[in-house]
């Protein structure tokens, strides 16, 4: 029997809350220190030891943003150079086909739109956004994440039984716990 399954779902994990960011930051370096991976912590306010001690996975919005905008410069260049000197080609007072400083403008804002558009879409799929529901959003007082509690999340890990992290996660002696469907 699969450990995860609880009935006829499977556990997202387990939720705990605590009434201080330094009982939440002691409690994510203690399931560090215990073997959990897949940590979520969720604050009303930025804490700064927070994103130290959770040790968030390298992200790839910057290296999608580069290669947005050097496609975007790549064809931004590529289509005044091809419409200037192959499809419609016009010597206007003796310049060259390729006069390539008045690409540089459309060359730019080509550049800059690949940039932000692979950023936002970037960011948007690696999140796995949109989200219209989320399992945490089944514990009625997950609300007040975004007021005045603190909540740590450990998502199911495969080398943890069910009955282990809430065992764990009491230990740290949170407020409230609950198992998140």
């Amino acid at each position: 029997m699969n450990p995860h399954k609880r009935g006829n779902h499977s556990m997202y994990g387990v939720l705990a809350k605590f009434s201080a960011p330094e009982e939440l930051v002691a409690a994510v370096q203690r399931a560090r220190q215990a073997g959990y991976t897949n940590i979520e912590a969720y604050t009303p306010f930025p804490v700064q030891e927070l994103a130290v001690v959770i040790h968030t996975e390298k992200s790839y919005v910057p290296l999608l943003t580069l290669l947005g905008g050097i496609i975007g410069c790549v064809g931004g260049f590529g289509m005044q150079w091809y419409t200037a000197t192959i499809d419609y080609p016009l010597n206007i007072g003796g310049r060259p086909l390729l006069s390539w400083p008045s690409f540089i403008p459309i060359t730019f804002e080509l550049t800059i739109l690949g940039a932000s558009l692979a950023a936002v879409i970037g960011m948007l799929l690696l999140n796995g956004l949109p989200r219209l529901n989320h399992p945490l959003f089944q514990i009625h007082e997950f609300e007040l994440a975004s007021r005045n509690s603190f909540f740590l999340c450990l998502r199911q890990q495969s080398q943890f039984d069910t009955q282990t992290m809430i065992e764990f996660v009491n230990s740290l002696q949170p407020r409230q716990s609950w198992e998140v469907p």
